[in-house]
C-alpha cells in the first residue's frame, strides 16, 4: 500500500491532507466523520477496506479542514467549505474523471459536487447518506436537546485520556464491532481533532441539505444502506435513492453504520462498489491470447502448467505474463488475479 501523503490548499491557505492507494479507476473517499489518512494505514477499521477497494480501483482519501493532517482555518463549516475540499483534492490528483464515495454526512458534498460537475464524475456511490440534517426534519424539543447535549458531551469531553466519550459515539456507529475495532475507532476520533472540532463538526452535518440538489445529479448512482444502522435511519436511505433519477439502492446485511472486516456486510459492500464502479469503466485492451493467458492465471495455475495448456516455451510465458502484468497495472501473480476476477477479463 501506498503510504506516500501528499498535500493541496483550499483558497483560504489551509492545507489538506491526502493520500491515494490501489490500483484502476480513482475513487475518492469523500472526507466523513473523524478521518486521518495516515492512522488508516494502521486501522484494523480502514487499512482492509483500503486492501480490499484497491484490488479494482484507486482509493484516494483526505482530511478535511481541521482534521487529521489537514491545517486550520476560520471558513464556516458546511457544504461550501466540504465542496470546495472536494474539489482541491480532485484538481490536485490529476484525473479527468473520479467515481466518489460519500459516506454517511459526506454523502451531501458528493452529491453537490456531481451536480455542479457531471463531466469530473463517473460513478456516485452513497453509503449511510442523507438528504438532510436533523434541523431540517422538524425535530421535537427533546431530539434538539438530545442533539445538543451530544454536542456538549463532545466539546467537554474530547481531549480526555478516558476514551468514554468517543466509546459512546462508536458503540452507536459499530455495535457490532469487536473489541480492537472499537479502540480502533475510539483513538482514530481522539486523534482527529479536538473537541472544539469535533462539536462544529456535529453542528454543521446536522443543518445540511441536498433536498434540492438531488434530483439534478445526472450521473450513474448507487445507495447502499446498512439494514440495522442506528446512526441513519434505512428509510432515510431509502428516501435519498428514491430522490435521485435512476439510482440503484441496496441493503447491507449489517448494523454497522461503516460496515466492517468480518461482518455481513463487508464483502457485499466492497463487491457492489467495485462492480459498480467498474462496470462501465473500459479494461485494458487485450488480445484474444492474452485473454486465454488471463483466464488461466485466474484459475491459478503456475508458469510450467501454463507452458503445457499454451503449447509454449517457459520462457515465452515469463515474458507474456510480464507484459499481461503491465497491462494489468499490477506487479505480480496474487494482484493478477485478483484483478481478473475483479473485472472479469479472464
Amino acid at each position: 500500500m501506498d503510504n506516500t501523503l501528499r498535500f493541496t490548499r483550499v483558497a483560504s491557505g489551509a492545507r489538506i491532507a491526502w493520500g491515494c492507494s490501489g490500483r484502476g479507476p480513482v475513487l475518492v473517499r469523500v472526507a466523513h466523520w473523524m478521518t486521518h489518512v495516515e492512522h488508516d494505514l494502521q486501522s484494523p477499521i480502514w487499512r482492509p477496506w483500503l486492501q480490499r477497494l484497491g484490488r479494482a480501483v484507486q482509493v484516494l482519501r483526505y482530511d478535511e479542514r481541521g482534521c487529521g493532517l489537514s491545517g486550520h482555518d476560520t471558513v464556516a463549516l458546511g457544504l461550501e467549505a466540504a465542496v470546495e475540499e472536494l474539489s482541491a483534492v480532485i484538481d490536485a490528483c490529476g484525473a479527468d474523471r473520479v467515481a466518489l464515495l460519500g459516506q454517511s454526512g459526506a454523502a451531501a458534498p458528493a452529491i453537490a459536487y456531481a451536480v455542479a460537475h457531471p463531466e469530473r464524475v463517473s460513478h456516485l456511490v452513497l453509503l449511510g447518506g442523507y438528504l438532510c440534517g436533523l434541523l431540517h426534519l422538524n425535530p421535537s424539543p427533546q431530539a434538539l436537546a438530545y442533539h445538543e447535549a451530544q454536542v456538549q458531551l463532545m466539546a467537554l469531553g474530547w481531549g480526555r485520556d478516558d476514551p468514554a466519550v468517543q466509546q459512546f459515539f462508536t458503540t452507536t456507529m459499530i455495535p457490532d464491532a469487536t473489541p480492537e475495532q472499537a479502540r480502533a475507532l475510539n483513538e482514530q476520533q481522539r486523534l482527529s481533532c479536538d473537541g472544539a472540532r469535533a462539536a462544529a463538526i456535529l453542528r454543521a452535518r446536522v443543518a445540511l441539505d441536498v433536498r434540492a440538489l438531488a434530483p439534478q445529479v445526472r450521473v450513474p448512482t448507487l445507495v447502499l444502506h446498512s439494514r440495522g444502522d442506528r446512526v441513519v435511519a434505512l428509510e432515510r436511505g431509502r428516501e435519498l435513492a428514491a430522490a435521485i433519477p435512476g439510482a440503484q439502492f441496496a441493503e447491507l446485511p449489517t448494523r454497522n453504520h461503516i460496515p466492517l472486516p468480518g461482518d455481513e456486510g463487508f464483502e457485499p459492500l466492497c463487491d457492489a462498489v467495485t462492480t459498480f464502479v467498474r462496470g462501465s469503466a473500459p479494461g485494458p485492451a487485450l488480445t484474444p491470447r492474452e485473454r486465454e493467458l488471463a483466464a488461466l492465471v485466474a484459475q491459478g495455475l503456475d508458469n510450467a502448467q501454463l507452458a503445457a495448456q499454451l503449447g509454449v516455451a517457459d520462457k515465452t510465458v515469463r515474458n507474456a505474463l510480464s507484459a499481461l502484468y503491465a497491462k494489468l497495472g499490477v506487479d505480480g501473480r496474487p494482484q493478477a488475479i485478483a484483478r481478473i476476477r475483479d473485472t472479469g477479463l479472464g
